[in-house]
């Protein structure tokens, strides 16, 4: 009875006019007057930018260190480093790319304790991997570096980051396996390259798992571009007492000269510019892509080492190389996530071929072009006789110029 009393009274009392209220904005104005902000750029061109770099800097290094004959490679690794110094301090003062260091947690007890050690690694298998370039064929560094994902998980177990496993230990097997059969197969074999490389890759295998181990936890995760800028300074000086005792002795102005100036800030600007693309690739593709890039540049270089070196690589080898590479590409995506993946690529491929039978067929020819002139390309030298290009080409221009040779 109470309750509606109270609700009688209520109804009956009067409301007094209520002040009008602003009526609230149904649409931010600042962001009615911002202009649309510019598409991004599509993830493919991130990718072609990355493959293309990481295959020049490759390139680049083989043909300074072997066809320009630049005997100093730890000096050619000291400047990469002394230049990826300055740049990643100017970057930090003038962009934004490096404002992810603000969020470590470095401290000069965490520099002497992860940093310089690992720095220590990170040296050690730069100086073997660009030794090897003296010995050994782009070809054959590639397919043996095939073999990393092997040493990092052989290191993690050594060094107690992670328990043995049988079954991961078999599904690796397949890559160990086929970098040995390709190992046989090679022509141009130099043990004194094979150890270098080895050793790099180990090296290498053992930073990453000091890493994973020293700045695993949130306060100490950092992009390629930061890794750079602090271990760049002390690889620096690592890989400079190494040349002073090495190679600084023997070298000469003149062998400077000979490569040139611009060919030696051209190679670091490369081998720079790769670092800064690594950033953009892992922040707009997935894991899958990242795989991918790296067996389809590893490809690339193959074939760039038999088109440019005239690379001699063996049907063995190429049959080697491709249970390496689909071990590898196993190990990384899993049974499960793989076979979803071919599942939905065939998919998309049938549904290209209806709308583009054409183009399809045209694909499909040009890949089996470019199989047949890597496995012919690989089998000729063999059987082609071993010519001097410019020795014949002399020849033919004196007898057709009716010159003796004297």
């Amino acid at each position: 009875m109470a309750i509606e009393e109270k609700e009688r009274v209520s109804g009956e009392l009067t409301r007094a006019p209520a002040e009008p209220s602003p009526v609230l904005p149904t649409v931010n104005p600042a962001l009615e007057k911002s202009e649309p902000s510019k598409p991004a750029l599509h993830p493919s061109v991130y990718v072609i930018a990355w493959i293309s770099l990481s295959s020049s800097v490759i390139l680049f290094n083989k043909w300074i260190l072997h066809t320009k004959e630049f005997d100093f490679p730890v000096i050619l690794t000291t400047w990469h480093l002394g230049f990826a110094t300055l740049m990643t301090q100017i970057l930090a003062r003038t962009t934004t790319l490096l404002d992810g260091r603000k969020t470590v947690k470095m401290t000069g007890r965490v520099y002497l304790r992860a940093i310089v050690p690992i720095g220590f690694f990170f040296s050690l298998s730069l100086i073997c991997g660009n030794l090897t370039y003296l010995y050994l064929s782009v070809a054959f560094i590639q397919m043996l570096k095939a073999t990393t994902p092997v040493a990092v998980l052989l290191a993690s177990w050594s060094l107690g980051v992670s328990q043995p496993n049988m079954k991961v230990l078999f599904n690796v097997s397949f890559i160990v396996i086929g970098v040995v059969i390709a190992s046989f197969g090679e022509l141009q074999f130099v043990l004194i390259g094979f150890i270098f490389q080895v050793g790099g890759i180990a090296f290498e295998a053992v930073r990453l798992v000091m890493v994973q181990r020293l700045l695993s936890s949130a306060e100490y995760k950092m992009d390629p571009l930061v890794s750079l800028y602090y271990f760049a300074p002390v690889c620096t000086v690592m890989n400079l007492t190494v040349s002073l005792f090495m190679e600084i002795p023997r070298l000469t102005m003149g062998d400077i000269y000979k490569v040139g100036l611009f060919t030696l800030l051209a190679n670091a600007m490369v081998a720079f510019a790769l670092n800064v693309s690594v950033v953009f690739l892992i922040g707009k593709t997935s894991s899958l892509v990242l795989t991918l890039c790296g067996v389809l540049k590893d490809i690339l270089l193959v074939a760039a080492s038999m088109m440019i070196w005239q690379t001699p690589v063996s049907g063995l080898q190429f049959f080697g190389y491709s249970i390496a590479l689909g071990g590898l590409m196993y190990y990384k995506l899993g049974a499960d996530q793989l076979k979803g993946y071919l599942s939905h690529g065939g998919q998309m491929w049938a549904e290209y071929g209806s709308k583009h039978p054409a183009m399809r067929k045209a694909i499909v020819f040009g890949v089996v072009l470019v199989i047949l002139f890597l496995f012919l390309g690989g089998l000729a030298p063999r059987y082609a006789p071993n010519i001097d290009t410019l020795a014949y080409l002399q020849k033919t221009r004196n007898s057709l110029l009716g010159h003796n040779p004297v």
